[in-house]
């Protein structure tokens, strides 16, 4: 998920620059739009970069906010910038506290009546939003490749995991079954309902800018609840362009809302949120610095809550380990969306019998496999950091390790591209002490430990105060149990360097977060047990 690092400041023009949309306008939400500014007009759109933007459908080029079914400006905007090139992609709405509040209160409208919509109903509506992500997957991939940089076919691939999971979740809005319980007293009937919690307010990191909604956002309109959508600032975009096509599969107003915000209303508006007594539900992907925040915000109204934090994976590679199968898991899973990913390997913790081949083959793989460059460039397997701040980060790392005796197998540098680009890199002698070891880097780093005994690499790979994935290469049987079961994780890879998947449970444990997210188990966060006592029978 994800790191909120240095952000977009506000912006200074002095006019509001939006893109003209060819499409109506969407129906206006409840009593809340008093609560409202009125509309503005209609301005030229925004400054697009060449191949980033520019040609995609004016309809899902959105850059105001959405609350109660209407597009809603805000008093001021903030830049969103291409982290490849620098160039502006565009101006959105900052929304602030006021904004917020509407929302919600849009939100809360909307439940009223949404919570009573039939499963089936609620069913074919997310299945039509699913139907009108794949119609515009490209246009779609390509908003992401713009305000993320992540390389175009990987963001076409996350378009379609995105969109599977209101698929996904269309489907489980059919299936939220309730117990009936035969008690002891002859006359009594025991029940159990699931009921919709309320409003859930949602919060998402810019590392996967669609998927990420679409994991939460699915479950909980699948469930009976509404939501409120604050993305990250890097990555505003692709929540508007969600909006827009839930806008048009006939969501109904309030049911989806998108309050979009600058690095510098951040704060406000994720306190507002888990603090509104109409907030039922917090979702949050994130640092688990900020989701130790945002619970305790949340705590004051006792808040049902959701956290999927930072990860610090291991990847294990044992010496019964097929070397070809692990460089290939090890280029998969270190390697996607530049590293950025919170289930990327962070920690490369290799037997002494299979090190030397293992090191000699990834660094082959490393330096023939990929490519750095534009996201929108065909070639490219490897986009740029999302900021200056994440770099800085990687470089941090590498120099730590260098210092304390690490030697560089390939990279260490910031590429040529210059900007938020750097080279994919592999450490060998790598030792515990160094901060690679023990941060999560966020970036395209293989840090490579050697060690002797089953025993070692477990302690090594449970030392961290998180546990979100966790991977490990081993033709043992007995081996692939023991380790598969002690691994201190939400999620484990066996022979396995991708494991994301629809209908598999996403989360963590010890401070990487709460609850868990997609699956049938996904549907639950965003529902509450009500006991019915039925007597006199």
């Amino acid at each position: 998920p994800r790191r909120t690092a240095k952000g977009a400041e506000e912006g200074a023009a002095p006019r509001r620059r939006r893109f003209q949309s060819a499409s109506p306008r969407p129906r206006r939400g409840p009593a809340a739009a008093s609560l409202l500014p009125p509309p503005r007009p209609l301005h030229s759109g925004p400054r697009r970069s060449a191949g980033g933007l520019a040609g995609l459908s004016a309809a899902l080029l959105r850059t105001d906010g959405f609350v109660g079914g209407r597009w809603l400006p805000a008093a001021a905007v903030f830049p969103v910038h291409d982290p490849a090139s620098g160039a502006e992609l565009g101006l959105v709405a900052d929304c602030g506290v006021p904004e917020t509040r509407a929302a919600v209160r849009a939100a809360y409208e909307a439940f009223c009546s949404w919570k009573g919509v039939s499963a089936k109903e609620r069913s074919s509506l997310l299945r039509k939003w699913y139907d009108l992500m794949i119609q515009n997957k490209d246009d779609l991939a390509k908003i992401i490749t713009a305000e993320s940089g992540k390389p175009l076919k990987e963001a076409q691939g996350e378009v379609v995991y995105s969109a599977l999971f209101l698929e996904w979740f269309s489907e489980e809005a059919r299936r939220i079954y309730g117990d009936v319980i035969y008690t002891p007293a002859r006359d009594r009937r025991a029940l159990v309902l699931k009921q919709p919690l309320g409003v859930a307010a949602v919060i998402t990191p810019w590392n996967f800018p669609s998927a990420m909604i679409t994991r939460k956002v699915g479950a909980a309109l699948a469930a009976g609840c509404t939501v409120v959508v604050k993305p990250a600032e890097h990555t505003p975009f692709s929540a508007l362009a969600l909006a827009e096509l839930a806008n048009q599969a006939g969501i109904p107003p309030g049911v989806y809302n998108v309050v979009p915000c600058s690095r510098k209303k951040a704060k406000e508006v994720g306190e507002t949120l888990c603090t509104d007594p109409l907030v039922s539900k917090i979702s949050f992907t994130g640092s688990t610095a900020t989701g130790k925040i945002l619970l305790h915000h949340a705590a004051g109204s006792v808040k049902r809550v959701s956290m999927e934090l930072g990860g610090h994976a291991p990847f294990i590679v044992f010496d019964s380990a097929n070397v070809d199968q692990a460089v290939a898991g090890a280029m998969a899973s270190k390697f996607r969306n530049s590293g950025q990913t919170c289930v990327c390997s962070n920690r490369f913790l290799v037997q002494r019998g299979i090190h030397d081949s293992f090191v000699k083959k990834f660094a082959e793989a490393i330096k023939t496999k990929l490519r750095v460059g534009n996201g929108f460039e065909e070639r490219t397997t490897q986009g740029p950091l999302i900021d200056e701040k994440a770099v800085e980060k990687v470089e941090k790392h590498v120099s730590d390790a260098i210092s304390k005796g690490a030697t560089v197998v390939t990279g260490g540098k910031r590429h040529q591209l210059g900007r938020n680009f750097f080279e994919p890199t592999l450490l060998s002698n790598v030792t515990r002490d160094m901060l690679c070891s023990h941060e999560e880097t966020f970036g395209p780093l293989a840090p490579v430990i050697k060690f002797d005994t089953e025993e070692e690499a477990v302690a090594i790979a449970n030392a961290a105060d998180v546990g979100l994935a966790g991977y490990f290469y081993s033709q043992d049987p007995a081996q692939i149990w023991r380790v598969a079961e002690r691994l201190e994780v939400g999620m484990v890879g066996v022979n396995e360097g991708l494991i994301s998947s629809v209908e598999c449970p996403f989360g963590g444990v010890k401070q990487s977060g709460l609850g868990r997210e997609g699956s049938k188990y996904g549907i639950d966060e965003y529902l509450e047990l009500k006991y019915v006592c039925f007597g006199g029978l």
